[in-house]
């Protein structure tokens, strides 16, 4: 295994500036992430306040015992029980069969920060992973792509949830889900891994009680052995200790509201889009209905002093506070709230995020300084391409640039050989010919306006039958052209597919059981060896 370090642009503005530390953006964020001193002075910052450490631990060793163990499992308990620990955190929703690649990339660099930190260090640093189980968009995280003969095919599991459940509320059906990955495995096609990867899935399965389940069965199998941590947010349990922090953020939700506000203005002054959509008189918080099992954001309506939801859900301050207090497991943050919960909950030395959390990070500022806190240094994920060895035998062959691949796909370079092996005597003559009865229909359009105006509709669509057959000629010729080149063609097809597909990044597509159904559970052992940094380069892994 190898990898190579490629320095891409990204596309948002916002992203390029804060991963070229852009002076401008010391407006919106309290720590520089390439900055070593940032992580001592954070440190700092933790030491003088106080956090729940025992309690969280209690639970995440609760939660987590239905899932894979090990003794670095343990060990990371025993860290963040300790006085001097911190923690290394970022998150995502629970996708089918852990979601997009990107989920294992974020899983990788939170314990590869945690990793490093410590060692820089020299204090307890734990990673965990917050899986964002109070998610309600099911229709993000109900497929998966598997890879067609042209084109990613969309494999959706077959279970149909309407209303806004949380995802953590969303019931296994074990039956309907080992028959769906069965068709799953069999698509990527039978390996000396097949069998082993089917009998994780199945006792994954029937291990789970819900779709959340499922996600964190898989994740800890994958990464036990690096001492991974994880959090569901949709949990009950972990409700029950962020009470405390649900009745500050009632107390404040319209500071924390004019600070969001606030410091949106301050982005959109320093030229940058801004991610967070702000409702009108916002509470931040969503409440969850348990006979609907809907989940409904609330909103201040200052007429009645009363808070609403949209579904005639009302409810008084003092009804909320006692909600908080004896019911927390109705409340959940919104992505206002969410990231300061985090904050309060954790002795949070990092945040790993990807490049739409950094931007929407940076709204947040002046909500964490209302409440006399900072935000942690936001360290961006890291950015992943697994290439296989046949597809970059093929790049080889047709002698293209992985970095131009990895930004624009090989669809600009695919039509340039179907150009240059096309007739092109053909495509003249057909070029004419469009030309040609084009001009004769205008001329025969300027004689029939003299006495048969009435027939320049029909004029029009006899053109248009005349240019349409030719185009299906053209395309008839287009399409031999490819069968005659079918085996270049297949292989610029082949490329894209893999490393940019559907004209999206590598990880925004693909699935982990694909790589581990064809090269093992070992690959993700020895992808965890590479000297990977966190440098904002875009880390290519030959396999």
């Amino acid at each position: 295994m190898e990898m190579i370090n490629l320095s891409l642009p990204v596309a948002n503005k916002f992203v390029t500036d804060y991963l070229n530390e852009n002076h401008t953006l010391e407006d919106f964020f309290h720590y520089s992430y390439l900055n070593k001193h940032s992580y001592e002075e954070r440190v700092k910052e933790l030491n003088a306040r106080k956090f729940m450490r025992n309690d969280v631990a209690d639970y995440m060793e609760s939660y987590m015992s239905k899932f894979p163990q090990s003794s670095k499992v343990k060990a990371s308990l025993d860290k963040l029980r300790e006085p001097n620990s911190v923690v290394v955190i970022g998150g995502q929703q629970a996708g089918i069969l852990t979601g997009p690649l990107y989920s294992i990339h974020k899983v990788i660099s939170i314990i590869l920060l945690a990793e490093q930190k410590e060692e820089e260090l020299g204090i307890p640093v734990v990673p965990v992973f917050w899986v964002a189980g109070e998610d309600h968009d099911y229709l993000e995280i109900n497929h998966i792509y598997s890879p067609g003969k042209e084109k990613m095919r969309k494999m959706v599991f077959p279970k149909h949830v309407v209303d806004k459940k949380m995802a953590s509320d969303i019931t296994l059906d074990k039956e309907v889900c080992l028959e769906w990955i069965e068709e799953v495995v069999e698509s990527y096609g039978e390996t000396d891994h097949s069998h082993a990867l089917l009998e994780l899935l199945h006792t994954a399965i029937n291990q789970s009680d819900t779709i959340v389940d499922f996600f964190s069965y898989l994740t800890m199998q994958l990464f036990k052995d690096f001492g991974l941590l994880l959090v569901d947010s949709g949990d009950k349990e972990i409700r029950k200790l962020e009470k405390e922090i649900f009745l500050q953020q009632l107390d404040h939700f319209e500071g924390i509201a004019e600070a969001v506000t606030s410091q949106q203005q301050l982005v959109k002054d320093k030229g940058y889009s801004l991610v967070i959509e702000m409702s009108e008189n916002p509470v931040n918080l969503f409440y969850y209905d348990e006979m609907e099992q809907e989940r409904e954001l609330l909103q201040y309506d200052a007429s009645t002093n009363k808070f609403v939801g949209k579904n005639e859900i009302v409810f008084t301050i003092e009804e909320l506070k006692e909600i908080a207090s004896e019911f927390p497991h109705r409340l959940s943050n919104n992505v206002v709230t969410r990231p300061i919960t985090q904050d309060l909950l954790f002795p949070t030395l990092a945040f790993i995020g990807g490049p739409g959390e950094i931007a929407y990070w940076a709204e947040l500022k002046q909500a964490f300084e209302y409440l006399d806190i900072k935000m942690p240094p936001i360290m961006p994920r890291l950015n992943i391409t697994l290439l296989e060895r046949s597809v970059e035998a093929d790049i080889n062959e047709l002698e293209l640039s992985i970095e131009e691949i990895l930004m624009k796909g090989t669809s600009d370079r695919t039509a340039q050989f179907l150009d240059a092996v096309s007739n092109k005597s053909i495509n003249d003559l057909i070029s004419e010919l469009r030309e040609t009865i084009h001009a004769t229909y205008l001329d025969l359009e300027q004689e029939l306006n003299k006495d048969y105006k009435g027939m320049l509709p029909l004029l029009s669509k006899n053109e248009d039958f005349l240019l349409n057959q030719l185009q299906f000629l053209k395309n008839k010729i287009d399409d031999s052209t490819k069968e005659k080149h079918e085996v270049i063609v297949n292989k610029f097809n082949r490329i894209e597919r893999n490393l940019k597909p559907e004209g999206s990044p590598q990880e925004r597509i693909w699935n982990i059981t694909y790589f581990l159904n064809k090269y093992g559970f070992d690959f993700l052992e020895e992808i965890m060896k590479l000297p990977m940094t966190f440098d904002g380069t875009h880390k290519v892994i030959k396999l």
